[in-house]
C-alpha cells in the first residue's frame, strides 16, 4: 500500500487517522506539526505517496508546509484538512499543488475516501 505522512496538531485526530489508514494496510507516519513533518520528509527524501495535513497548527501551518513539500518534492500528493471555512479559502488558491481539501470534522468513511481518491489519481 502507500506511505502516508500526517501532519496534525490535535493528537486524538491524528490518531484517529493514523489508526484508520493503518487498517487500511498504508504504512503511517505522524508529525505534530507542519515543521515536523517538512523534517520527516527531508529526512525521508520526500519518499512518501500523500502528505494528508491539517490547514492551522502552531509553528508551520499546513499552506507552509504544502508550499515548501511542492517545492522540494513535486512529485507528492498533497491533501489539506480543515475546519475553519477562512482556512479553506486560503487553500483555494493552492489548487495546482494540493489534490484537495477534506472538511472537518469528517468520517473515517470520507478519509478513507478522500485519501483513496487522493493516491489513486496521484498514481497516474
Amino acid at each position: 500500500m502507500a506511505r502516508i505522512l500526517i501532519a496534525e496538531d490535535e493528537e486524538a485526530s491524528r490518531a484517529m487517522c493514523a489508526r484508520a489508514l493503518v487498517m487500511d494496510g498504508h504504512e503511517v507516519a505522524t508529525a505534530a506539526d507542519g515543521s515536523e513533518a517538512l523534517e520527516a520528509l527531508t529526512r525521508e527524501q520526500g519518499r512518501f505517496d500523500l502528505l494528508l495535513t491539517d490547514v492551522r497548527m502552531p509553528i508551520m501551518d499546513g499552506i507552509a508546509l504544502a508550499l515548501a513539500a511542492a517545492r522540494d518534492f513535486p512529485d507528492l500528493t498533497i491533501l489539506l484538512m480543515t475546519g475553519y471555512a477562512d482556512q479553506r479559502e486560503r487553500a483555494s488558491g493552492l489548487d495546482a499543488i494540493i489534490h484537495d481539501v477534506i472538511a472537518k470534522p469528517f468520517s473515517l468513511a470520507v478519509l478513507r475516501g478522500a485519501v483513496k481518491e487522493a493516491l489513486t489519481v496521484g498514481a497516474r
